[in-house]
């Protein structure tokens, strides 16, 4: 028996050996001879190494090499501090600051010498968007929100626990251009409906903006708003894209297109050519749906803006946006081309002063509220957005980190390791609902807090008294210059 097991063993050990051979054997004879890769055809199998090493680079890097503010878009020290709100543990930390002082862009806040006492500190006021313009006015309590998000391009525990966490902390979401999904409304939250420029969710059979869809989406309590997405600030002037392999027979259904085709949206809306047209599509959805209509746009320089004030000037004050949802060059929480999403439009400090700016000129700020986005992840930044003139801030990226997001860059290859871009079921069950969205209330309600200590110390009583003065930035030459100096407050238009 023994002698017989031994025999087996080396039987067996001999047919991994020949079956080890021929496979590199194989992979020798292809490297050797196929036209495609250089290093592979002149070091056939050693060559692979270097594919192999390529590929873990960036996590070699990201966990071994790179500094804690060095990695990109955001850095592990970034990311640290999203996990410690979203985990509840508090921002403090002991033997100073990483955070580079002295570095160009440097965001410093002017401390009051006599800070607001607890008794004199006021709540954070909400504010009203459309008094006064639709029938059913929206009060926005948070100024922190969940920027758009697509069911599809996030996963069905992701919106599930989005939507369960803004529910706690107060704040709304917003659906992205893939429609209002069962599980954006699973939590009873404040929504905001995206209408895309492919209409998911609101088109009619031939894909034109449906009054009828419009009714139905409107009819659920929840849904407070309506936003007119124009572009993002990853890929302006390019469509949404939904491979076919994320399309399920669920949200096939949901967009209103055929399953498992790639969902492609145009690059704009195509029965809007000038800004009366844009504008009569914003009244057309307010007076069906009853409520508050923006847009969502990436800014490239002063023309949009002055186009809008004009038209309304023209028009009459009635006939504005609800709201503008500006979205920074910087932004990004979905696939898009990279020579779109390195270079195309501005940053949003460049563009949240320069919208700001063109509103308080046309003397239309307090009709059109502004929401501001791109790398808004901090209470610092959104702070700083606050004092540039932004009512809200939105972010994406900021709750997919609070969801377990580690920055695995894989958010397009349905491959997703924390299951919130993914619809692989196997990956989808590390994303535990019931402890997620805890951590998305925590982390909004943590920002808003620490937007407020903020404005504590800067001497003011709530959030939303930040002026841009109470900001400096730190310029090339490592001295800071006050806010108010690089983007001073503009007049006021005197009316025609």
């Amino acid at each position: 028996m023994t002698l017989m097991l031994g025999v087996f063993s080396v039987s067996l050990g001999v047919l991994l050996a020949l079956t080890l051979a021929l496979v590199i054997v194989y992979f020798y004879l292809k490297d050797i001879t196929q036209k495609k890769h250089s290093i592979l055809r002149n070091y056939p199998l050693i060559g692979r190494f270097r594919y192999f090493f390529e590929q873990l680079g960036e996590y070699f890097r990201q966990y071994f090499f790179l500094g804690d503010r060095d990695e990109r878009p955001f850095n592990r020290s970034t990311r640290s501090w999203v996990y410690r709100m979203a985990k509840n543990e508090g921002g403090v930390l002991g033997f100073g600051s990483t955070y580079n002082l002295h570095e160009s862009g440097a965001l410093i806040f002017v401390n009051a010498p006599f800070s607001v006492l607890e008794d004199d500190r006021l709540p954070t006021p909400p504010l009203p968007i459309g008094d006064g313009f639709c029938a059913k006015p929206f009060i926005a309590r948070s100024i922190v929100n969940i920027s758009g998000m697509s069911f599809g391009a996030i996963s069905k525990p992701a919106v599930q626990s989005l939507s369960h966490g803004a529910a706690k902390a107060g704040c709304w979401i917003d659906t992205g251009e893939g429609g209002l999904s069962p599980y954006h409304l699973e939590g009873g939250c404040d929504v905001i409906m995206q209408i895309g420029t492919a209409k998911y969710g609101v088109r009619d059979e031939q894909g034109r903006l449906s009054d009828a869809k419009l009714r139905e989406i409107a009819a659920h309590e929840s849904v407070r708003a309506f936003e007119i997405k124009l572009s993002q600030g990853a890929k302006p002037g390019k469509g949404g894209v939904l491979p076919g392999g994320k399309v399920t027979a669920e949200i096939a259904r949901i967009r209103g297109i055929p399953e498992g085709m790639d969902s492609l949206s145009p690059n704009r809306h195509p029965e809007i050519t000038n800004m009366d047209q844009l504008l009569d599509m914003v009244l057309r959805v307010r007076e069906v749906t009853g409520k508050p209509v923006g847009l969502k746009t990436a800014i490239g320089g002063w023309q949009f803006m002055n186009l809008l004030t004009e038209a309304v000037a023209r028009r009459g004050i009635a006939d504005a946006p609800d709201f503008i949802a500006v979205d920074g060059g910087e932004g990004g929480s979905g696939a898009a081309p990279q020579a779109l999403a390195d270079h195309m439009s501005l940053s949003i400090e460049e563009a949240l002063p320069r919208v700001v700016d063109a509103l308080v000129e046309a003397g239309i700020k307090d009709r059109v509220k502004v929401m501001a986005a791109g790398q808004l992840v901090t209470s610092a930044r959104a702070a700083w957005a606050l004092a540039c003139g932004a009512d809200f801030v939105n972010s994406a990226r900021g709750f997919m980190f609070a969801l377990g997001c580690i920055q695995a860059l894989r958010c397009h290859t349905n491959t997703c390791p924390t299951g919130i871009t993914t619809h692989n079921p196997r990956l989808q069950r590390g994303l535990v609902v019931e402890e997620k969205f805890e951590r998305v209330a925590n982390y909004c309600l943590n920002m808003n807090k620490e937007i407020d200590m903020i404005a504590h110390s800067c001497g003011l009583r709530h959030a939303r008294e930040f002026r841009r003065e109470h900001v400096r930035i730190v310029q090339a030459d490592g001295r800071s210059t006050a806010l108010n100096m690089l983007y001073p407050y503009p007049l006021q238009r005197m009316p025609a």
